[in-house]
């Protein structure tokens, strides 16, 4: 009886061959084609309603994504006790919780980058055009420095008196302890997006694009609770521009370049890696 249930065990286990291969064998041709590289200029972009209508979202959600944010940080540094506030947890929620709604808002619309280091980095892997990339920072830029006018409309006084949540390096560390903290911040902000965005795990993987703007706005949350001590984190060269604007002190410029240059390298550093260590694209068809 008991060798009877064992091979009845066996043939079970037999029975169905896996199917559905795993790891790296998942990963054929069958069920995803490279995408082709975006032009580097596109002319029949600027004819498009499409094209300005990615601008203008890209501009609202920047827009809202500098208000609530920077609105945040005023009301922390606004509290007499700061145990009773949002602290710097809330604020880093703030910051991850506007990523992860407003990239499910436009990414159907243009992409949700709301970030010129993001735009920057995509650029890179030649996945949207120079003409789209320069007018989305544009508009990225714009929108920033609307949503920080708009939070100084509110209370001038207290805006000006808290720094406008500008970014700047923290006494105690060095420029290039602030350069190095905006460069692996936005180096794990911008992995995750390609990560989170990969058009051959969408094939693969039917929930992961529904999950998209879970794991970008967590990354967000993640890196400004390392970095608000540091440089009040900008991993965001539209938001740092923004803030610095309208404050307008020479406390929001002296360290300004480093909430560019920072973005700027880690941005570039995530793209290369995607493209040729993870997804080794210039090694497609060799043997």
């Amino acid at each position: 009886m008991a060798e009877s249930k064992e091979e009845d065990v066996k043939l079970g286990a037999n029975k169905f061959n896996e199917r559905q291969p795993l790891g790296t064998a998942a990963q054929t041709d069958k069920d995803y084609k490279e995408a082709p590289a975006a032009p580097l200029f596109e002319p029949g972009e600027l004819s498009s309603w499409s094209f300005y209508r990615a601008g203008i979202a890209e501009f609202i959600a920047t827009l809202l994504f500098l208000y609530i944010t920077v609105l945040t940080v005023m009301g922390y540094g606004r509290s007499d006790n700061k145990c009773k506030s949002v602290g710097i947890q809330g604020i880093a929620w703030a910051f991850g919780g506007m990523i992860f709604a407003l990239v499910y808002c436009t990414a159907g619309i243009s992409g949700g980058h709301i970030n010129p280091a993001v735009t920057f980095g995509l650029f890179l892997a030649r996945k949207l055009s120079l003409t789209r990339a320069l007018f989305y920072i544009v508009m990225q830029c714009l929108g920033a420095i609307c949503g920080a006018g708009i939070v100084k409309g509110f209370q001038k006084s207290a805006y000006e008196r808290l720094n406008g949540g500008a970014n700047f390096v923290a006494h105690g560390y060095t420029k290039g302890d602030g350069l190095g903290a905006e460069i692996i911040g936005t180096f794990v902000l911008v992995y995750t997006v390609f990560s989170a965005t990969d058009a051959k795990r969408n094939a693969r993987d039917s929930h992961v694009p529904i999950l998209a703007p879970l794991p970008i706005g967590f990354a967000v949350f993640l890196v400004h609770l390392a970095t608000i001590p540091i440089t009040g984190t900008g991993i965001n060269p539209a938001r740092s521009l923004g803030a610095a604007i309208i404050f307008n002190k020479d406390l929001g410029w002296n360290d300004h370049w480093i909430f560019w240059v920072g973005p700027f390298i880690g941005a570039a550093l995530a793209a290369m890696y995607h493209v040729i260590v993870i997804r080794a694209i210039p090694f497609k068809g060799r043997s």
